[in-house]
Parts: structure tokens; sequence; C-alpha cells
């Protein structure tokens, strides 16, 4: 009986943690872009995050940098890699809410300008179209087709945005 309560004592953390995990985060005011160093406060409509096993969040002012942080973990976060990363949330550019970047597709080449200027929209498949007509965007891309050469192409050389 004790070990049957055990058990399932241990199966609601590992549950609760693993929800714990999952939520997106607030930043505070002090929060800033891991990739860039602007603050991440101010871009609330751009914000997106990485969240890794440990529960370590990075904060970035806007996708592209998320981006950038993605495909090259070890430049900015020396001792972690993709694998550490349990999710992935950006801000839906309609909702202004945290979705799962896996879940949505991101329009590149827009006339919509971020905090540093041409960014990657993240929208639901089904306004990509019209925001591609109405923002005279180039491509539509899901997560897992942005190569880190779309990161180059969308760069305006905005002042003062490390690369």
């Amino acid at each position: 009986m004790l070990r049957k309560s055990l058990i399932c004592v241990l199966l609601i953390i590992a549950v609760s943690v693993a929800a714990y995990a999952a939520e997106p985060h607030k930043p505070s005011a002090s929060d800033k872009c891991a990739v860039c160093g602007m603050l991440v406060g101010p871009h609330s409509k751009w914000l997106s995050q990485i969240i890794f096993k440990d529960g370590t969040v990075m904060f970035f002012d806007g996708p592209k940098d998320m981006f950038k942080f993605y495909f090259n973990v070890p430049t900015y976060a020396p001792t972690r890699t993709q694998a550490d990363i349990t999710d992935i949330y950006v801000t839906e550019y309609y909702t202004a809410k945290p979705v799962k970047a896996q879940g949505v597709v991101y329009v590149i080449g827009s006339d919509v300008m971020g905090p540093m200027g041409k960014e990657f929209v993240p929208l639901t498949e089904e306004k990509a179209n019209s925001f591609m007509v109405d923002h005279k965007g180039q491509k539509i891309l899901k997560f897992d087709e942005i190569k880190a050469a779309d990161l180059q192409s969308g760069d305006m050389g905005m002042p003062g945005h490390k690369h």
C-alpha cells in the first residue's frame, strides 16, 4: 500500500514538473534578449523564449534573435546545447499571446518591423497567406523549415544589432 502511494505521489510530482516546464514565463523589467542585450519587457508583442530542462529561461526581443540563439546555442550559452531545450515560445502576431514556436508558421521579409527591424512574424497557418499579401511577405516557413541562412537574409543591418 505504501509503495502504491509513493508511486502515485511521484507520478503527480512528475506531471506537475512537466506542466510547469511547459508554461511560458513573463519577463521581469530587467530581463534582456540573450542575443542582442535589448530589454525585452517593452517589446512584449515580439517576446520569444527558450526554456531549458533545468528551468532556466532565455528571453528574446523577437523570433529572429531566438532562432539565432537556437541555431548556435553554444555561442550564447557555452554550457548548453539544443538537446537541453524543452520548450520554445513565440508571441503570435494577431493574438499577442504566447504559443509553441513549432505550432505556428513564420512570414519572412514582410514590411512589418520588430524592435530590431525586419522580423520573422509568427502566425497561425490560417492567417499567413492574407498576411503575406497585406504585408508583402517573401516566404512562409514552418519552424523546422527555417535554416540559419534565412537569418542572414532577414537582417537589414540594423545599427547596434549584434550578430
